[in-house]
């Protein structure tokens, strides 16, 4: 079993500064942990609705859904139409202003020895991150957002198989 991340937003919420560092080469700034983040808090609002209209409403087909009903989003064609934006029930979804250039934490894939930990595990001091084989549980609110990353949070989610109907 490949080890995972385990994201405690809870932790990670009385953090005034987070002072992780990151070894991603392509997190300028050493600043990865803060786009794993801002992905672990995105993952626990999304509602995942199963009709997904903020999918269905892009004329760009730049949002796709994955497994365990995740958003991602191609950059390169999203336009900033925000037409996903308005589309989404519960309002979760906010306009990129980020220029093309957006990378997200690649888990230390094959790049880790087996004694070793990454190095955010390492620099976190309050322990909002850890490292090991860990599966979702939801009686102790830790849930599945990738294959690599589990999210613990005090947040009660749920997932919505219908969106509710738009106001007129």
């Amino acid at each position: 079993m490949a080890k995972k991340l385990l994201i405690d937003l809870d932790t990670c919420s009385e953090c005034q500064e987070c002072g992780m560092l990151c070894s991603y080469i392509q997190h300028p700034a050493n600043n990865g942990i803060t786009s794993l983040r801002e992905f672990a808090h995105f993952a626990i609002v999304c509602r995942r609705c199963s009709d997904a209209p903020c999918v269905n409403s892009c004329p760009w087909k730049a949002l796709e859904m994955q497994d365990y009903n995740m958003l991602k989003r191609y950059m390169l064609r999203c336009t900033s139409c925000k037409t996903c934006s308005r589309a989404c029930p519960f309002g979760v979804i906010y306009p990129e202003t980020i220029p093309f250039v957006a990378t997200r934490c690649d888990f230390c894939l094959g790049r880790l020895k087996e004694s070793e930990s990454p190095i955010c595990l390492e620099s976190c001091t309050h322990g909002g991150i850890k490292y090991g084989d860990f599966e979702e549980n939801k009686e102790d609110r830790i849930f599945k957002a990738s294959d690599f990353l589990l999210i613990k949070t005090s947040y009660k989610w749920e997932r919505i198989e219908e969106a509710p109907a738009k106001k007129k």
